[in-house]
């Protein structure tokens, strides 16, 4: 397997699960050196580092491969593993990816390509012409703007199909680390909120249920996914405590004994399954621009009323007084003498001139009345295009530090669950101060570590903080700082060096032990799904569970003999992997449908023909597609 990319830490972190987990061949093409992210190790340095760490954790683990050593940002533990020389793919640096790059890295020869740049004209331009060199190559492409992700990966399919080619081998899976890792980070900042796993209409929701208290019973959903270190007595749990890889981490996938003896335990419950339907077309200027109860204000909106009532009540009191006229006529004439265009009643009733005098009189009200519309109208709407202060009285919201590739796709899942935003950003070019102005988000450009910033954004009555800029020492002062204006605050930092995020993670939580701190790396959630794409398997999504992570993969049965012919109770494996739902249609597309049961009948036993969802650990599901045996587990 090829992996391209190599001056990012996802596409390190891709090396290391392929050749640690799976126990693929791989080759690496990375930038010469000093090409790479800014302050980042590149190349081989940080690769032997990543399969050292992963090599430790797969022969300590029975299972599963407990993330708490083998992250790399997400607070994931030293795991001061030792891979030896003979670990490490083969490495070639290349300034870029040409056809001759491609042809010394085995591409024409190899099973899969993943091309990991963060450019996305990049991936593709490397994807066209791997197809060309290989066409049973299986393409895996990192690409930030999902549309053209989609026709990218139809145009690649349709390319396989007219070579006679439309197989699994010749599959393309375009995914995106922000969208991988947004519904995990989003889910950190807010109490109670529900992880979720979407893809090809298919709606996975799992809740994460705190510790009963004694003498209630937890309600029981779908399945149990994971059992978390966190206890009644304990809310906050093990996650990366010095103890936590002595068994006090999260139990995955746990048997129904393993449930029944820890009573006291949060958990990892699926929930609900449902099928998303096409959106409903917005309103108008629904997301572009401003509501029309917001266009006036509610004083000039009371004026009009007032207006519109004195014009009601003298067209009234004109029918009343007036002889031998339609209140049509009667109206006519009220607003003839509203606009002074009325012939002067001198000839008329002392009630006809007095209401003509009293017409007049409102009329000269409504000039000021159209002039302090129109100004509002346009005022409203130029504030439309400009991005919003946080309101005086906001309370309750998370405050979130950078709108970049993951900052942005995290504001958009908050905005989803109705959650209060308020975001902070230096460059006020950045990616997503768009969205944010699209979506009327309070927004406040400046360095977070300058003083007055924080609490623009209302830090001290804010709920929880997302520290997502790409800066480790940045995240951290700005966590110091919330935390000392509010102790109790919700922190989930965005790291990159595993050591140091179990520092800052053990200190913060010794401080203010009464306060929940996480951190989290894009790339150990994003990681695992990339890896399984590699496989040729369909990677529905991943849950992270504390430090370790949960993968959601739909798979044939033919393909899987641990499976055939065994009934869902008996494939079910601790630790492992477990059926979740199935699909008995032998006819169907390989995408999902309908079809899909979730009450399982645990004597069922599987056909060939059948397709399964299945969740699974990353050691269980590199048991279950690797191509070749892993080596034997203690």
């Amino acid at each position: 397997m090829v992996v391209c990319g190599g001056d990012n830490v996802l596409a390190h972190r891709l090396t290391a699960e392929l050749r640690g987990v799976y126990g693929e061949q791989v080759v690496l093409v990375v930038p010469p050196a000093g090409r790479g992210e800014p302050n980042r190790p590149t190349g081989r340095a940080l690769t032997t580092a990543l399969i050292g760490r992963i090599t430790a954790a797969v022969s300590r683990t029975t299972g599963n491969v407990n993330g708490s050593a083998n992250g790399n940002g997400g607070g994931n533990g030293p795991g001061n593993g030792d891979g030896g020389a003979a670990d490490l793919p083969r490495t070639l640096e290349a300034p870029e990816l040409t056809d001759d790059v491609l042809v010394d890295a085995g591409v024409p020869q190899a099973a899969a390509l993943a091309l990991m740049h963060d450019d996305d004209e990049t991936n593709i331009r490397t994807a066209l012409a791997a197809r060309r060199l290989n066409p049973r190559l299986r393409l895996v492409i990192r690409l930030y703007n999902r549309k053209l992700g989609q026709h990218v990966e139809e145009l690649l399919d349709q390319a396989a199909a007219v070579a006679g080619l439309a197989t699994n081998d010749a599959s393309v899976t375009v995914l995106s680390d922000a969208d991988t890792a947004a519904p995990a980070l989003a889910a950190t900042a807010v109490a109670g909120t529900s992880k979720v796993v979407h893809a090809d209409g298919l709606l996975l929701r799992a809740v994460e249920r705190t510790p009963p208290a004694p003498g209630q019973v937890a309600p029981r959903g779908l399945a149990t996914l994971a059992l978390l270190s966190s206890t009644a007595n304990d809310p906050a749990g093990a996650e990366g405590s010095d103890d936590a890889g002595a068994g006090a981490g999260p139990l995955l996938l746990p048997d129904d004994d393993a449930v029944a003896a820890a009573p006291g335990r949060g958990a990892l419950v699926l929930e609900t399954v449902s099928y998303s339907g096409s959106a409903l077309p917005p309103g108008f200027l629904a997301g572009r621009g401003v509501p029309l109860r917001e266009l006036f204000s509610r004083r000039l909106r009371w004026s009009v009323a007032g207006f519109a009532a004195a014009v009601v009540g003298m067209a009234i009191a004109s029918i009343v007084t007036t002889e031998d006229t339609t209140p049509l006529h009667a109206t006519y004439l009220t607003l003839l003498d509203l606009f002074s265009i009325n012939d002067p009643a001198t000839d008329g009733p002392m009630s006809r001139q007095i209401l003509q005098l009293l017409a007049g009189l409102v009329g000269l009200l409504l000039l000021p009345i159209l002039f302090a519309a129109v100004l509002e109208a346009l005022g409203t709407f130029r504030t439309a295009s400009s991005l919003r202060r946080p309101p005086r009285g906001l309370s309750g919201h998370v405050v979130l530090l950078g709108l970049g590739k993951i900052g942005t796709r995290v504001l958009a899942r908050l905005r989803e669950l109705d959650i209060p935003v308020v975001c902070v950003e230096a460059d006020p070019e950045a990616r997503g101060i768009s969205l944010a102005r699209r979506l009327r988000v309070p927004t406040v450009i400046g360095d977070v570590t300058e003083e007055g910033v924080l609490e623009a954004a209302k830090v001290h009555r804010a709920h929880a903080l997302l520290a997502l800029t790409s800066a480790d020492t940045i995240n951290l002062e700005a966590a110091l700082y919330a935390r000392s204006v509010k102790p109790d605050l919700r922190v989930a930092l965005r790291l990159y060096d595993d050591e140091f995020a179990t520092a800052v993670y053990r200190t913060l939580r010794a401080a203010h032990p009464g306060a929940l701190t996480r951190s989290r790396s894009v790339s150990a959630l994003a990681a695992p799904a990339f890896a399984g794409a590699m496989m040729g398997r369909q990677i529905l999504g991943a849950l992270p569970v504390e430090r370790s992570v949960l993968l959601f993969a739909a798979l044939d049965v033919s393909l899987q003999p641990q499976l055939t012919g065994r009934k869902v109770a008996e494939v079910f494996r601790p630790g492992a992997w477990r059926v979740v739902a199935l699909e008995r249609s032998s006819d169907q597309e390989p995408g999902l449908s309908s079809g899909l049961e979730w009450e399982l009948d645990p004597d069922y036993e599987l056909r060939p023909e059948d397709r399964v969802v299945l969740a699974a650990t990353r050691q269980g599901l590199a048991e279950l597609l690797a191509r070749r045996p892993l080596p034997a587990q203690p």
